[in-house]
């Protein structure tokens, strides 16, 4: 007996099982992602705080007319910008030069792109505890500087050395991560290359001016971006080494949203911390994907523009 079977059965059949596929995880993701965003981005319009058994109360925008003239949160966005001017140009321009170092071929190189390394496989945690111990009034960078007769700094208690101190820990802990990304596009660059600058007169510091910062460039653009990224995300070592302190000078929007949410539980007013931060995020992550764009288009016309220059050097 012949079943009855839709139109073009086969063909819908063939584009439908991958969803298939993809079903269970689509479900897992639905419960523990997508409905508890949608959650907080409903939380975000009420008043739901303190007595957690009271459902939530609707309210518009009063939370967001609070976050407006809150003094608290702006101290925190001025903080978390002040990460991503200081922390990003460092951790786009320092990684760049480990890398060119350690991509030369010496002896026991292997040994240094392990030691920059480290420090990316080491708990943020166990990173924060050790750092909090080396910034202590009577730690080793405070005994260092009595060597030399300077006068101990407040590096974690002082409003004006606080957060510089929590991104040094920042920059020592993503330098190593970054130079990865960078090795590999390095070591994608044609030898040949440098060998044809050479006989132009361009050696030494100028051909990595000349050559690799171009060649480059769609590297620096994505790793530029992912940096930002993780600075406007900063929690971890702030929590470990100052908890926002002294007076909010440390204290980044991710943090003000925690304390909000578990330290005060005004996970409403949390959550409509948690909608701007959302938003900042996924601004930064619109340009990320356009960067990823460009790094492969530019990858394509890069390949274009090598082969004419290695043919011409060996003719």
């Amino acid at each position: 007996m012949n079943t009855w079977k839709p139109k073009n059965w086969d063909r819908l059949q063939h584009q439908l099982t991958p969803y298939l596929f993809l079903l269970p995880a689509l479900a897992v993701l639905g419960l523990t992602v997508f409905y508890p965003a949608l959650q907080a981005f409903f939380l975000s319009f009420t008043r739901y705080e303190y007595d957690l058994t009271q459902p939530p109360l609707w309210i518009g925008f009063k939370n967001f007319r609070r976050l407006w003239v809150d003094p608290v949160f702006w101290q925190t966005f001025r903080n978390t910008f002040l990460y991503l001017i200081c922390v990003v140009p460092v951790l786009v321009s320092v990684p760049l030069a480990l890398a060119i170092l350690v991509n030369q071929k010496l002896r026991g190189m292997h040994w240094f792109r392990v030691a920059y390394y480290t420090p990316v496989v080491i708990s943020m945690v166990v990173a924060g505890i050790a750092w909090k111990w080396l910034y202590a009034d009577n730690g080793l960078l405070n005994q260092l500087l009595k060597l030399i007769t300077i006068s101990a700094l407040p590096w974690l208690t002082s409003p004006a050395w606080a957060i510089f101190s929590v991104m040094a820990v920042t920059v020592w802990k993503g330098v190593g991560y970054y130079m990865v990304i960078y090795l590999a596009g390095l070591q994608s660059i044609p030898q040949e290359l440098y060998e044809a600058a050479a006989i132009d007169g361009s050696d030494g510091i100028k051909k990595h001016w000349d050559i690799t910062v171009p060649l480059m460039r769609p590297y620096l653009l994505l790793v530029a971006v992912i940096s930002a990224i993780s600075a406007t995300k900063v929690f971890e070592e702030i929590y470990v080494m100052t908890r926002g302190g002294p007076n909010h000078s440390s204290e980044t929007i991710v943090y003000y949203l925690y304390d909000k949410a578990f330290g005060e539980l005004e996970l409403s007013y949390a959550c409509t911390i948690g909608l701007v931060m959302f938003l900042i995020i996924l601004g930064l992550s619109v340009l990320r994907l356009s960067v990823e764009r460009l790094t492969a288009s530019n990858e394509s016309v890069q390949g274009e523009q090598v082969q004419p220059a290695i043919a011409s050097k060996q003719a």
